[in-house]
């Protein structure tokens, strides 16, 4: 994917994708190629963060997936985790003012009752201060796994078969779906993923069924608006037929 100028084309603009889901990758590499801890890449992964918010809410992007931290991450060591979830919590605090110039509400979607109380209780307060917005819906994938959804999913669905609320034949696509985390938002349309690799990263399996991916080597401390509207554009000259022909 090549770097274009920091403006959208018209025909860019004419196909917008309504929702963009990114996997935020690279932090540490990015670090280690200047010699820095771990975490300063964290630290300037934050700018990219800020940068993308404005560039998707600038250009009418309805909603703005990021994968922040996985279930996964829960491995990392125990000094790196407790410096990401303080990050994290500057970041839902600072972030306010900015958030609400770019006319953004915030969501999350993840096992979020797993995040430090500290955590949740900034969560909290960050949404409500930017409930009222209608622009850009950012959502933060916070303890989140794709697989671990689809879980929740279905024993949510199995409590209500037991219940007699439900019988099996009538679970469809759609009944499943109402039962995910992400059951009040549409699909992502464009996936992008930073630092040139090529997986999911058990990240929405289930909702990015057919959406385009755009994979980019930019490592995500130095992904910003050019590098995000590149991508944009590399979208809308795909040809989306959903399973169908083109031209019919």
């Amino acid at each position: 994917m090549t770097v274009s100028h920091p403006h959208l084309s018209a025909e860019a603009r004419a196909v917008l994708p309504t929702h963009v889901a990114i996997i935020m990758d690279g932090n540490g590499r990015w670090a280690k190629q200047r010699h820095l801890p771990r975490v300063e890449g964290h630290r300037n992964g934050v700018e990219s963060v800020r940068a993308v918010v404005r560039a998707a809410g600038e250009v009418g992007i309805k909603y703005l997936t990021l994968y922040a931290f996985s279930v996964e991450n829960w491995n990392r060591p125990k000094d790196e985790v407790d410096t990401l979830m303080k990050y994290l919590a500057r970041y839902l605090k600072n972030e306010v003012g900015e958030l609400n110039r770019c006319n953004a509400r915030l969501e999350v979607i993840g096992q979020v009752y797993r995040l430090p109380e500290f955590v949740q209780e900034q969560l909290a307060r960050t949404r409500a201060a930017l409930a009222k917005n209608n622009g850009l819906t950012l959502i933060l994938a916070l303890s989140y796994g794709g697989r671990t959804e689809l879980v929740d999913a279905v024993r949510s669905l199995g409590q209500q078969v037991k219940s007699g609320a439900i019988e099996p034949a009538e679970i469809t696509e759609q009944v499943l779906a109402q039962h995910l985390y992400t059951r009040n938002y549409p699909d992502p349309d464009l996936l992008i993923r930073t630092s040139g690799e090529q997986r999911l990263s058990n990240f929405l399996l289930w909702q990015v069924s057919y959406a385009e991916f755009v994979v980019t080597p930019v490592l995500w401390p130095d992904f910003r608006k050019p590098q995000f509207f590149a991508a944009i554009e590399e979208y809308a000259r795909r040809h989306r037929r959903f399973g169908g022909v083109s031209g019919l």
